[in-house]
């Protein structure tokens, strides 16, 4: 796999922009700019696991926290920039979907046909449904009630407060588990800790995460200026294209790693992908857009669509449901990916 990323980085960014010098078809580059980005963020991901073992658990763990969704952060912060702001939000939810139900299901059916039963730590478990319960519903929904009466001004100060106590807590969660309570909850099915070697040096990996993330950066400025054609030619709405296209784009990387991590039986590193990076977006990477929406023209409030709102906490329950006993099996898997494939077909035909 890490030799397909390669070549698939190799070969796309100097295609890709002599592609975006010559004008090419605007659907090509749209197909070639997310498959290189895919191959990109493979090696932002490589890059910052060697880091992370180099720096040690605890400065590692924040790396992880905060390179885990950096090319969705990227592509959103142009997103914004050409004020697609519905889009943004749309990649918002395609994440918390993608990553609840699409990674998390994926995982749970591929490591189900191998193992009968598969366990993870259950404290985990219940402390990310909590973390999970407060990002959905009391920082998405409740908002969008209190709204409704609001006008734009007013709308924008309270997702501006919301978005500041997020990222608190999402930094008071961190210490939390980093350091407080580190190494507290542990279950007896957990992994022993194994002695790992980083892929790269500490020189090494920094200089790939600064190369791969400027050309994540400049690929994500072009792939933005694709959408409305793209939508067009294919008849995909900007929610369409937000929470399939960008969502899958952003995190393809780290979805497959969650999968060979289950296939591997590392069921407590599976979960922790799709459910950690659920809360990075949630808790983190929603509010820093907000934030960084002021400094354009159009701002971005955090309030999502009805449907969008609906799908994200049916989301989070059936994951809480299914995950809350510490262990899985392949039909949880399966119910997760019908529900993804159901919510998928009605954003398409909205």
């Amino acid at each position: 796999m890490n030799r397909l990323f390669a070549w698939m980085a190799w070969i796309g960014v100097p295609v890709s922009v002599i592609g975006g010098f010559l004008h090419w078809p605007t659907v090509l580059m749209f197909g070639l700019y997310c498959l290189t980005i895919i191959a990109l963020a493979s090696y932002m991901g490589r890059a910052t696991e060697s880091l992370a073992i180099v720096a040690g658990p605890r400065i590692g763990g924040l790396l992880n926290a905060t390179f885990g969704n950096a090319v969705e952060l990227i592509i959103s912060i142009f997103a914004l920039q050409a004020g697609l702001v519905d889009v943004v939000l749309a990649s918002l939810t395609g994440s918390v979907l993608g990553n609840l139900l699409l990674v998390a299901g994926l995982s749970f059916f591929v490591g189900g046909l191998k193992y009968k039963r598969q366990e993870f730590n259950i404290y985990d478990a219940r402390h990310n449904a909590g973390l999970l319960t407060f990002a959905i519903f009391v920082a998405f929904v409740i908002p969008e009630v209190f709204t409704m009466q609001m006008d734009g001004g007013e709308r924008l100060a309270l997702s501006v407060g919301i978005s500041i106590i997020m990222i608190l807590l999402y930094i008071a969660a961190l210490y939390f588990r980093l350091v407080t309570h580190r190494g507290v909850y542990q279950h007896k099915s957990d992994e022993a800790e194994e002695h790992e070697e980083p892929e790269w040096g500490k020189g090494k990996a920094t200089a790939i995460l600064a190369l791969a993330t400027l050309a994540v950066a400049y690929l994500s400025e072009r792939l933005v200026h694709t959408f409305e054609t793209v939508a067009e030619s294919f008849g995909w709405s900007e929610l369409f294209i937000g929470i399939i296209i960008v969502a899958i784009v952003g995190n393809a990387a780290e979805h497959a790693s969650a999968v060979m991590m289950a296939y591997k039986n590392k069921m407590n590193v599976a979960v922790e992908i799709a459910v950690g990076s659920t809360l990075q977006i949630a808790m983190f990477v929603a509010p820093v857009l907000v934030l960084v929406s002021l400094l354009f023209p159009e701002k971005m409030p955090l309030v999502f669509s009805l449907p969008e709102l609906v799908a994200m906490a049916a989301s989070v329950l059936l994951m809480i449901v299914l995950s809350n006993d510490g262990d899985t099996n392949w039909f949880e898997g399966a119910t997760l990916l019908a529900a993804y494939i159901i919510m998928g077909i009605g954003f398409y035909l909205l």
